[in-house]
């Protein structure tokens, strides 16, 4: 058996020995959360039981309202995302490639990175009223980045040599950062995605929040207008539970293709 299989089969024994623990974790989580709120410590208008939460989301899925938002959510996200991607690769390069480039927007980059998502949501508002590309631009602007700064990252981290032989082989333009420069980068640039998906997937739920204007995020703010704390907890166990879904079904296998094509596990 080669080490790479080794070292494979090895890491799926692990996350089967721990699946257990996982599973009883959350059922004891749960089990607990259910004593505290049959204890009558507080009322269920302020603290529901997971049985309450449960109807919601089961109602929230039988009368489509509930799938409506999800699918609102997960279209406006996989726009923005997809316009952050896009431009942080290219924002990327070119800081790498271009010193006086990378001095100057490079700095400017550095500084945006440090608002929050949300933070965006009134210019989006005064530039494109309450519509979904309000919500696009904060969810682009809120990721776009990240993925910049991984793919510099990522390309400042190859090899001169790579570069120069690539240019003797005929590389050049376009063909070299398609053919060099993104391949060589790229596990960096899954790190730079991965946090841009959390930028965006926070931002599209803070601006639906805001901009009162569908997607899951607008059912937590009827949720708060209607003082439906059930609601509530039942939108946020879905964003919960789409964000693990997406990390472990997307990034980590990702993740785990891409260290096994660069022998990096």
């Amino acid at each position: 058996m080669s080490l790479s299989a080794a070292t494979a089969s090895s890491s799926s024994s692990r996350k089967r020995s721990y699946a257990p623990h996982k599973i009883a974790f959350y059922i004891g989580l749960v089990a607990v959360w259910q004593l505290v709120a049959m204890s009558g410590v507080w009322p269920s208008n302020i603290f529901p039981s997971p049985y309450e939460v449960g109807e919601d989301l089961v109602y929230g899925a039988l009368d489509g309202s509930l799938l409506h938002g999800f699918a609102t959510s997960m279209w406006r996200l996989a726009v923005g995302l997809s316009i952050s991607i896009a431009g942080g690769i290219a924002l990327g390069i070119i800081m790498a490639r271009r010193e006086a480039f990378n001095q100057t927007v490079g700095s400017l980059v550095l500084g945006l990175q440090s608002i929050p998502s949300i933070a965006w949501v009134p210019l989006g508002i005064l530039w494109f009223g309450l519509t979904d590309a309000g919500i696009i631009f904060v969810i682009a602007i809120g990721a776009v980045f990240a993925v910049t700064i991984n793919t510099y990252t990522g390309v400042k981290n190859i090899q001169p040599h790579y570069i120069e032989a690539a240019r003797n082989m005929g590389a050049t333009g376009g063909r070299l950062i398609t053919d060099v420069l993104i391949p060589a980068a790229f596990p960096y640039m899954i790190s730079g995605f991965k946090q841009g998906w959390a930028f965006a997937w926070r931002g599209v739920i803070g601006a639906e929040l805001l901009f009162s204007y569908l997607g899951l995020g607008y059912m937590l703010y009827v949720g708060r207008s209607l003082n439906d704390i059930s609601q509530i907890i039942a939108v946020m166990l879905v964003i919960m539970a789409t964000g693990l879904a997406v990390d472990a079904v997307l990034f980590k296998k990702l993740e785990l293709k891409v260290m096994s094509r660069w022998g990096l596990r």
